[in-house]
């Protein structure tokens, strides 16, 4: 059976991703960096802002990663500079870190921490996993988006197109990694259901469509 590596994280530039490349080999954690473009890009003139660099890992090697990188970033906050953009964040603002840590790097998420320290705001370990937990439950969420693409799919079905296609595709499979490795589908049981229809209905018209072109053009 294949090894599978999912995204860990996710980087603008190269050059981020190969930093943590380099830390990951340094402790034995297999990896792949996947270079992607938006689709969309040369609509906007500068393809740079729309690169990114997936870190990729097997969710085996999650928890060992986190391990690695909190322990790098708690002894570079001994020298971390009193200018740092953190101090000026507020109590609240600094919780908002700790209650989405996917949102910010691991030397943001422990420097965020040891504020609240100095500040004599209480931090334990079971608070940390709490947090932790109900992000993983708010991800795990079905994506809100799934009837815009439902819509959009039938109607693009119907007129045989390859988008329909796609977007049947999209819903009936795409899944979406957790920050704790796992693997999820990205919309729900009925707006998976509705994309298997929509995947099948696009196949149908769309061969229809063809032979009809093909039929045409013989005649």
């Amino acid at each position: 059976m294949s090894t599978e590596f999912v995204t860990y994280r996710k980087f603008y530039q190269e050059d981020q991703a190969k930093a943590l490349a380099d830390i990951l080999q340094e402790n034995s954690i297999e990896y792949m960096i996947a270079e992607d473009r938006e689709s969309l890009d040369s609509l906007y003139g500068d393809k740079q802002f729309s690169r990114q660099f997936y870190v990729k890992i097997q969710q085996k090697d999650f928890g060992h990663a986190d391990k690695v990188l909190a322990t790098l970033s708690r002894e570079q906050i001994n020298s971390v500079d009193k200018d740092h953009y953190l101090f000026n964040f507020t109590n609240e603002e600094l919780f908002e870190i700790l209650a989405k840590p996917d949102e910010w790097n691991e030397f943001d998420y422990q420097l965020a921490q040891e504020i609240l320290k100095q500040r004599k705001v209480e931090i334990n370990e079971d608070v940390i996993q709490l947090l932790k937990k109900q992000r993983v439950q708010e991800l795990a969420k079905p994506e809100d988006q799934g009837k815009t693409w439902i819509y959009a799919g039938y109607i693009f079905a119907f007129l045989g197109g390859l988008l329909g296609i796609f977007i049947g595709w999209h819903l009936s499979s795409f899944r979406k990694t957790l920050p704790n490795g796992e693997r999820i589908y990205a919309f729900g049981k009925e707006d998976r259901a509705h994309g298997w229809r929509i995947l099948l209905i696009g196949i149908v018209m769309f061969l229809v469509s063809l032979y009809i072109r093909l039929a045409m053009r013989d005649y």
